[in-house]
């Protein structure tokens, strides 16, 4: 009867989750709006990628094929995110960059999936803008596959 006190008592350590352990930190942003504001602000979708963390359809964005100077911007605050001279054909049907505006972008780990990935934002608004993957070109090496609807596209100005 001891023995199974004993392997209850272990047991019940164990097993016990402090709070803290569920607590993620809360970033914060320059820009920050109320969930009413952003939906307003923001079309269906954009708002369902850059605030819910939601994944457009592959092949569905009109900037998946533009190979252009210009700048990527976000879509909810138009901080600069990535130049176009970085953007490359990844087949993924995603807008894949190799390199982001350094300090523009923030990075998080998200284990949404059963496994962690690196997970981007906007470093301004905090958007969801898609995944960091190791399988980029030679370059960096990066594959940064981004939502279309998480970015507006800014051509280069012709002089």
């Amino acid at each position: 009867m001891k023995n199974i006190f004993l392997f209850a008592i272990t047991l019940f350590l164990f097993s016990c989750n402090s709070s803290a352990q569920d607590k993620k930190e809360v970033k914060k942003y320059k820009i920050t709006k109320s969930d009413a504001q952003w939906k307003a602000d923001l079309s269906e979708i954009q708002y369902n990628v850059l605030r819910k963390a939601g994944t457009e359809r592959p092949f569905t964005s009109p900037l998946n094929k533009i190979y252009e100077e210009g700048t990527y911007v976000c879509a909810a605050c138009n901080t600069d995110l990535f130049e176009g001279k970085n953007k490359f054909d990844s087949g993924t049907g995603w807008p894949s960059f190799d390199q982001e505006i350094e300090g523009n972008v923030a990075f998080d780990v998200d284990h949404k999936l059963g496994y962690a990935r690196v997970e981007e934002h906007c470093g301004t608004c905090g958007g969801h803008l898609g995944h960091v993957f190791n399988d980029g070109p030679a370059t960096t090496g990066k594959r940064h596959c981004v939502n279309g609807a998480a970015l507006k596209f800014i051509p280069k100005k012709k002089d």
